[in-house]
This record gives structure tokens, sequence and C-alpha cells, in this order.
């Protein structure tokens, strides 16, 4: 391996997706450089820079997501991770998003909003849609229910990421057509915040109130176009520094001779920033209701089931049948889960001692807190934080 490695990155930088992973990717330079990263202004669809066939250095970090990008890499013939995984290439590992824990974050979300009706909304014949629309659909059928799913029309093969996404701009009236005649109220998952923000104004267009009727929950957490979106988008952020963080570190092991690692390298979530758009709570039982607002407000701060049965108003007994029957999980489960998703906030996006994030979220004794989180997650808190914060 050269005492400089010569690194061409080849990811979009007109998002804040691609923006993240190249922040990731320039964090593992830093800290195992040095290394010479070579990246120019580029959207997705954009094929790669004409002088890249004549470029000597020593490896790339690619979203390939096209035809023409995976020949221009293939004929290379160096070292490369592709953070996309449309294509499956022999000798090309893939460091993506773990799709089906996304769609988990995002359906659970809407569950505990109290929803029991769920939606899909995505782009037909995008790589990541597609696989999140089977995903989240898998899921919403274990639970014994249908979804309802809209994509559009599916393109041509071939076509751009882009130019299907501008596409669907000129097919709003479909989109508020099949807004119109979903059943109500819903719980909505887009395949990202860009469809996120075409449901709200097709909401807000034809008078469905959000998050009433509809709540709508995005992918990737983009904060300008979360902020955009009228009322504010919740999304499940996307973990682009480890991606890229992860993607570096594996070509700095091809780079050193290793093979290739088999199969793929998924990365979790950070679990769901909650904005306006999903906001509300639809229990029709409004002693439940109220239990499960105060357990979400109240989780941390060390309650116990005995103080959720009396701030509804109901016997201990009642409260469990209660709950299992709407929720579908007793009192004392929903605690722990309230618990278990700050614990993951403050690991993900804080320093402090696990000494300390357990006395944050509730629990008297850290041993108790390692105990549960293991037993919840398959980590301990110490490996959770070193997954979402390489």
């Amino acid at each position: 391996m050269p005492e400089r490695p010569s690194v061409a990155l080849l990811v979009e930088s007109s998002r804040d997706y691609g923006r993240g992973l190249l922040r990731g990717i320039a964090a593992y330079a830093r800290a195992h450089g040095p290394w010479l990263l070579h990246h120019l202004e580029r959207s997705l669809g954009d094929p790669a820079p004409a002088r890249l066939a004549e470029w000597a250095g020593n490896g790339i970090v690619a979203r390939i997501e096209s035809r023409q990008l995976l020949s221009q890499v293939r004929q290379l013939g160096l070292p490369t991770v592709d953070l996309l995984g449309l294509y499956a290439i022999e000798g090309v590992p893939v460091v993506r998003p773990d799709d089906v824990q996304t769609a988990s974050l995002a359906l659970e979300h809407l569950r505990t909003r109290g929803f029991r009706r769920f939606a899909y909304c995505g782009l037909a014949g995008v790589y990541y849609s597609d696989l999140r629309q089977e995903r989240f659909v898998a899921q919403v059928a274990r639970a014994g229910l249908q979804p309802h799913v809209y994509a559009g029309r599916r393109p041509r093969l071939g076509t751009h990421i882009a130019s299907i996404e501008q596409e669907s701009l000129r097919r709003m009236d479909e989109l508020t057509e099949w807004l119109r005649r979903l059943p109500k109220p819903i719980g909505m998952m887009t395949c990202n915040d860009f469809r996120a923000q075409q449901v709200l104004n097709c909401c807000g267009s034809c008078g469905i109130a959000v998050p009433d009727e509809v709540a709508v929950i995005g992918v990737d957490n983009d904060e300008m176009v979360c902020e955009l979106c009228t009322p504010p988008l919740s999304s499940v952020p996307l973990n682009t520094h480890a991606i890229g963080y992860q993607a570096a570190a594996v070509l700095h092991g091809m780079l050193r001779g290793a093979a290739p690692p088999r199969g793929r390298i998924l990365v979790e979530s950070r679990g769901v920033v909650v904005r306006q758009s999903t906001d509300v709570l639809v229990v029709e039982d409004f002693r439940v209701a109220a239990a499960l607002k105060f357990i979400r407000e109240h989780a941390s701060e060390g309650i116990s089931v005995a103080d959720v049965y009396r701030h509804a108003g109901l016997s201990h007994s009642t409260l469990v049948r209660r709950f299992n029957r709407v929720v579908g999980r007793p009192p004392n489960a929903e605690i722990d889960r309230v618990r278990i998703d700050r614990a993951k906030e403050l690991l993900a996006a804080t320093n402090l001692p696990l000494s300390q994030i357990a006395h944050r979220t509730g629990f008297n004794h850290a041993e108790i807190f390692f105990r549960l989180f293991k037993a919840k997650t398959g980590q301990t808190p110490g490996q959770y934080r070193r997954r979402m914060r390489p």
C-alpha cells in the first residue's frame, strides 16, 4: 500500500445523504491517513469524470447507480467499495443502510402513535425504495394486516433515480387521488424525505389533515427538507457518517491486501426524529391513550406500572388487559421500549458515560440497564455505541 493512498470518491454531494457519506469517509482518512481524497461536485446519475479512465489512483468509493458508471469503475480494476448495492459485483463489497431495521423503526413509531392502518409511498424502479417497500409490507403483513402501497408507474430499465424523482413531480394528481381514497386515520412510511414532501403537499392541497388523518414519516432526516415540509416531517435518520466511515475502513483493508468481505455490510439507523407530521396519538380508548402519553413523557424518570395505572385511573389488571388489546404489549414492556429508545439516542449522539445514560433513562442500577439493553437489542450498550459512532 502506498504511504499516501489516492482514493476517488464518486459520491453525490448535492444532497445531505451523500454529504454525510463524504463526512464519514473524511473522518476515517483523518484518523488513519494521510489519504489523498479526490472528489468533484456531482449529482445522482452523473457519469464518472471523463479523465477517470486515465487516473492513476489506488482505490474507489462510489455510489454505483448506473451501468455506465459500473463499466467505468470496472475498467480501472482498482479496489472498490460500493455504497448503493444496485449491482452484484464480484470483489466489490457493499456498505449501506439496514433497510429491514429502517422499516421496523418507521412501523414501530407509527404503531406507538396508535395507528392500525398503514401505507407505503415509494418511487417505482428506485432500488432502495423497492427494498424498503418490501421490508415494510412484510412486517405489516406479519401483524396480520394488509398495507396500502403506492409507487407510481415503473420506468424503463436504466432510468436514473433523479429522473424518476422528477417524473413523479408530474404525476401529483395520481398521488393525490390515491391519498383521497385511503381509509383514515392511517400511518404512512415514504421511501425518503423527498417523497414525503410530495405526500404532504398533496395532503395540503386537497384538505387532508396531517397528522390526524394521515401521519407521514420519511427516511434520511434531511433537515432542510424536513423543515420545509408543512407540517415539519418526522424522519428516520440513516447513519451516513458511520456508513462512510465503515466503507473507508473496508477499502483500507483491501488496499493492504485483505480479501474483500463477502456479503453486505449493513449499518443501523439512529432511531426516529419526531416532528409534527406524526405528532398524534390515535387510540380510541382514552384511558389507554392517557397511559401511553404518560409513559412517553415520563418513562425516563423511573416510573413504574403502578404510576401508570394510577394516572390512567384504572386497576392494574384492567390496564394490562386493555393495554394488551390496544397496544399489543403490556405497560411494563412499553416503558422498557421507550427507555431503550432514549438510551439509543444518547449512545449515538453523546459521549456520556454508560452509568449516566442508565440514570438518565430511568434505571436505578446500571447493571439492570446493561442486562435489559442486551436482551432487547442483542448487543451491549458499548457495542451499540461503537457500531453507531465508529
